[in-house]
């Protein structure tokens, strides 16, 4: 049984196969946060300790006992306005204009399955795979009540939080901050680990030093965004890849969002993420309920590659939906960097040809096949094909395509608008803006109010029009700016703009999925900057980032790697020089960095010699080869790139049969010296033979001393080695 309550001690233990998660209602009420970590038995609240403590208050309920206060005892749920002086939790602005929540235990309920989040991305489950634990705290003064949501998924390591904030008393609350996962630390000293970064550089690592104070990371765009990741791991500082103690939490939510490590007076550690609270103020009617998105939490004792494997399996399998959750993805030529706006339906269909016989299996046509759109000025918001431009309908262009044996897909940017297209023309407001202001704009395009249901309703009858024209059988989705101007037309509380945002992205994408279930969706928002779980529910992979250099992206696939599986990182061999950094590197360095993605290519093929053309064939079997492996086997990151002069990592198969390991050389000098790469995960005393070379390895030494790379002359060689078992 993953979940259990103790009716003497009033504690609630979650139990996954090497965790354990406890809780405990004290005399009072308050829900007391005890312990999570490493797999036990019995009750940790003699962890708590109590004291007189200075200008740390005392909850009126306890008399003259200046020992407890909510400023020092480590919560489940901390609340603004009870004495405690850390970052809350929640924040609600009553009637009177009090800042003040005081959240008491309620009762509880146990059931078998995994909840789900009505108009949200959430972890599922068989009933079988999964137990839900719902705690009602309530304010006895206000009536706001909160259902603090646990689902737990003993297989996966996984202990899932979210709630659900209503208001039962009979004024109107707003709802000012709320984030649905906290974990307090009575001791220990950490490392402080997040993913940060820029527009064509997303997800670098950073790993620093717990200190005195708050340190956070977050977004203020309305999208999760290139800057921060949603994604955060606090572990102990001599914790390594393969061993110590580690925890992560992600958010499943695609707008802003803060995280924070915040380490007190008493040197204990509080680590918490949900939504921004900046320009957010949700407003509760009597009555009225706020779904809270989903943070998913999992604990390592084994080191980081373990915790990323644990993220990995949950996301694959229990996040990821629909028709490619298992399948391996087509390979795909994109056209825009093969043609940016320069195109017509024949150069497409070139393309597609040249694609076929190089056995490439889809054509995708990205941007500058619709309304006026011969460059980024204009055109977004007109979701008709401009047939003009064509030389024939969309119909037609997808039916010779497929004709070639070559699948098709499309590119799309929904949620923005130029001023130069006939939708804004005909609905301005539409549009976000601030009245009497001057609109911010970026790439010359405003954001449409997905705030609002005929917004959302208009623009996913347009897109439906377009993908009823033909066999279409794959979008990308992208969205190439961030909202500035946070304005609706739609209400007159503008506070609850952003996240109503959000919920009406998921509504359209659901809908989408819902009518064409076969069609594979690719997230996409400037390459990386909307690269979140909360996305992944509804597009099994996204566009890792728009700068394609084969060097940059080991660096970024390397930070991306520690909380998302290799199957949902979109990555493409494209041409050099590369349009984004110049970096000139072989084909089968592109080639090696991308096959440990959905792969794909992103050049114009007719520009290619024979040879490559060679190459190109043998990429192709080589991926449908090891596809399985890659997609679905245990991933291990063996070195780290920000630091060392090489960047390597493996995928292996989980009975521990196959063995696959790539290398790229990021620095070259002078009588270079040796790269030893350690594998991991190996079978102990087994031998594994290396099918190139057919030599033959012992496990243990493989593990242990490693093997050497074969020795690099001229910048960033890549190398493959494939080592199967011997049975």
């Amino acid at each position: 049984m993953g979940i259990v309550f103790d009716e003497t001690r009033k504690t609630f233990t979650l139990h996954t196969n090497d965790s354990t998660y406890q809780m405990q209602v004290d005399p009072f009420g308050f829900l007391l946060h005890l312990y999570y970590g490493r797999k036990t038995d019995g009750c940790m609240d003699y962890l708590l300790t109590y004291a007189d403590r200075g200008f740390s208050g005392n909850p009126y309920d306890v008399g003259s006992d200046r020992t407890y206060s909510m400023d020092v005892l480590p919560q489940e749920f901390p609340c603004l306005g009870n004495g405690d002086y850390r970052s809350p939790a929640i924040a609600v602005r009553n009637a009177d204009g009090s800042v003040s929540c005081d959240l008491r235990f309620h009762g509880y309920e146990i059931r078998k399955g995994k909840y789900a989040i009505k108009g949200l991305p959430a972890v599922y489950a068989e009933e079988a795979e999964a137990e839900t634990l719902e705690i009602h705290m309530e304010d006895p003064v206000t009536k706001v009540r909160v259902d603090l949501l646990y689902g737990v998924l003993p297989e996966l390591d996984v202990i899932t939080r979210s709630a659900k904030v209503s208001n039962g008393g009979t004024s109107k609350v707003y709802l000012e901050k709320i984030q649905p996962a906290c974990l307090d630390f009575v001791n220990g000293e950490f490392d402080f680990i997040s993913f940060y970064g820029r527009h064509a550089m997303e997800r670098n690592f950073q790993r620093v030093p717990v200190v005195h104070g708050t340190m956070c990371i977050g977004s203020r765009r309305g999208t999760s965004s290139h800057q921060y990741n949603p994604l955060m791991i606090l572990a102990d500082r001599e914790t390594t890849e393969d061993a110590g103690s580690c925890y992560a939490m992600t958010l499943l939510y695609s707008g802003g969002f803060k995280g924070e490590v915040e380490r007190d007076q008493f040197n204990q550690t509080r680590i918490q993420l949900g939504l921004y609270e900046e320009r957010f103020s949700y407003p509760l009617e009597s009555g009225d309920e706020f779904s809270v998105p989903e943070v998913v939490m999992t604990y390592s004792r084994m080191g980081l590659s373990k915790l990323s494997q644990n993220l990995h399996a949950c996301i694959r399998t229990h996040l990821c939906r629909g028709k490619y959750r298992d399948e391996v993805r087509p390979i795909l030529v994109n056209s825009w960097e093969a043609s940016y706006f320069d195109f017509d339906g024949e150069a497409i269909y070139q393309l597609a040809k040249q694609a076929s016989e190089l056995g490439i299996e889809m054509l995708v046509l990205d941007d500058g096949w619709f309304g006026k759109r011969d460059d980024d000025n204009s055109g977004l918001g007109d979701w008709y094909a401009n047939e003009e431009k064509l030389g024939e309908s969309l119909e037609s262009l997808i039916g010779r395509i497929n004709a070639l044996g070559v699948k098709f897909g499309i590119w799309i940017e929904p949620e923005s608008v130029n001023e130069d297209s006939t939708l804004f023309k005909r609905h301005p407001d539409w549009a976000m803006r601030i009245p009497g202001r001057n609109p911010v704009r970026a790439r010359n395009q405003l954001v449409l109010d997905f705030s609002r249901k005929e917004v959302v309703d208009s623009i996913f009858e347009q897109i439906c029009k377009v993908l009823d024209q033909g066999n279409i059988e794959y979008v990308k989705w992208d969205m190439n700016r961030g909202l500035a101007d946070i304005y609706s037309c739609g209400t007159d509380e503008q506070g609850k703009v952003l996240h109503d945002y959000v919920l009406g992205l998921y509504d359209f994408l659901e809908r989408l999925v819902q009518r064409y279930p076969n069609i594979l969706i690719e997230g996409c928002s400037g390459g990386g900057g909307r690269f979140d779980a909360g996305m992944l529910y509804y597009t099994p992979q996204i566009w890792c980032s728009d700068n394609t250099d084969a060097v940059d992206r080991v660096r970024i696939q390397y930070g991306t790697s520690f909380g998302y599986p290799v199957s949902t990182v979109g990555s493409h061999v494209s041409a050099v020089p590369n349009h984004q950094t110049g970096r000139v590197t072989s084909l089968a360095t592109r080639s090696i960095t991308a096959m440990s993605g959905t792969f794909g290519y992103e050049l114009d093929l007719g520009r290619l010699t024979e040879e490559e053309k060679q190459d190109i064939r043998r990429q192709v079997a080589d991926y449908h080869r090891y596809a399985p492996l890659i997609q679905n086997g245990l991933y291990y990151r063996l070195t780290n790139p920000f630091e060392q002069a090489v960047g390597a990592w493996q995928f292996i198969s989980e009975d521990q049969a196959q063995v696959l390991v790539y290398s790229v050389m990021l620095e070259v000098h002078g009588n270079m010296t040796v790269d030893y790469v350690k594998l991991k995960g190996l079978k102990s005393g087994c031998m594994y033979r290396e099918q190139v070379s057919g030599r033959l390895y012992a496990a243990d030494a493989l593990m242990e001393a490693g093997i050497p790379l074969p020795a690099a002359f001229g910048e960033y060689e890549a190398h493959q080695l494939y080592f199967e078992m011997e049975r």
